[in-house]
């Protein structure tokens, strides 16, 4: 099994002791970002004002064009960038009117359906969610509920975050759905975590996801694909909207690009795409594709469930995961339900093995940086932690 550990040296000398199992919600960076954080820095002294210039001009296509080849978009231009999902998910929805029927889960992340109980709270949403458990039938289930019509947005996360489920042929489930809503998709868990082709739904969904997890670039580098001609004039706009704009005439209708960045925001700090450009750079001169770094996560998943066996005495078991490891369609992490999840995270973190607690849901992820005798060692020391 290939090891990549030598190019995640910065992070794991900063602290040797540690044990991250946390790569699903705060991934180690690899070391070609602290070059990339420095030529940012350095951008901006040398150039100042002027700095926007390359980065417009240089930058950002070159990141729109690492998100078209990861996800086999056709037209890299539909690509904008913000520094969260979030954001780009309300600008989606400024351009309809309220009430708006949804058709959701009930295993969304908590910005989106905070965003969205607070909407139902004002009745400015309307929400039916769909159980993902059974997650066999969870597709099934979800395009009959569609199909009864009435809805106005469609919202599903291709790998839902607290279990791992992966609604790995999200294109079937949306080419299944009935065309007059508009579908968003959350990526986050599944961008550069598993295989994603939305080639055959470029023209269908909006998909958004960041570089905060699997893509290894920090905070503050998301993006959201556009497909053409849904919303040619978002009601939430701000002045980086008009960089890429076909006419800049005042007095007439605000004006819009035709591309992506009709969706773009106001001014960012826009260190975080400079490291998501390194990263994507490493990975395909490298040759790491998601389909290889799945691969090794799948290893170490099955290496740390089997670590466990021998030592069932835990309180922390392969009958408490919410997704079986035999289970194919699941994401780059595992997770545990258990009412005793805070009380098992803690007493691991307080023995510096930092995993990941969502109610009754204790979440361990693995990485890159990870190799077969860290997770050997891992268990070892949760072993020792919790027995």
């Amino acid at each position: 099994m290939k090891s990549y550990k030598e190019h995640f040296k910065r992070f794991l000398a900063a602290d040797p002791e540690r044990v991250h199992f946390a790569s699903h919600s705060h991934h180690f960076w690899p070391d070609v970002t602290f070059d990339a954080h420095v030529r940012a820095w350095n951008d901006a002294a040398t150039l100042a004002d002027e700095k926007w210039d390359r980065f417009f001009g240089k930058l950002w296509p070159r990141a729109q064009k690492h998100v078209a080849r990861v996800l086999r978009l056709p037209d890299a231009s539909t690509v904008a960038f913000a520094p969260n999902t979030h954001e780009l998910v309300m600008r989606v929805l400024s351009c309809m009117k309220a009430p708006l029927r949804v058709l959701t889960t009930d295993g969304e992340f908590h910005s989106f359906a905070r965003q969205l109980a607070r909407l139902e709270e004002e009745g400015l949403a309307k929400v039916v969610r769909v159980a993902t458990r059974p997650f066999g039938s969870f597709a099934e289930r979800f395009v009959a509920a569609a199909a009864g019509g009435g809805f106005d947005l469609v919202y599903v996360s291709q790998v839902f975050f607290d279990s791992g489920y992966a609604v790995r042929d999200v294109a079937s489930v949306v080419g299944a759905l009935p065309r007059e809503p508009v579908v968003i998709v959350d990526g986050y868990h599944a961008f550069c975590a598993i295989d994603v082709d939305l080639s055959a739904i470029a023209d269908r969904a909006f998909y958004v996801a960041g570089g905060y997890k699997y893509a290894m670039s920090g905070e503050g580098c998301c993006f959201l694909h556009a497909p053409p001609g849904w919303f040619p004039r978002p009601v939430d706009t701000g002045w980086f909207a008009a960089f890429f704009a076909l006419q800049s005439a005042r007095g007439g209708p605000v004006p819009f690009a035709e591309d992506g960045s009709r969706f773009l925001g106001a001014t960012f700090d826009p260190t975080a795409l400079y490291r998501f450009d390194a990263v994507m750079t490493w990975l395909e001169r490298e040759n790491i594709r998601p389909a290889d770094v799945e691969a090794h996560t799948r290893h170490l998943q099955a290496r740390f469930i089997e670590g466990l066996r021998a030592h069932p005495q835990l309180p922390l078991g392969e009958s408490q995961l919410v997704v079986p490891i035999t289970e194919p369609n699941r994401g780059q992490f595992i997770v545990f339900e258990t009412e005793r999840a805070k009380e098992i995270h803690d007493r691991l973190a307080k023995d510096k093995i930092l995993t990941d607690v969502r109610g009754d849901r204790l979440r361990f992820g693995f990485g890159l940086y990870h190799d077969p005798g860290d997770v050997d060692a891992g268990v070892e020391r949760v072993a020792a932690a919790l027995g």
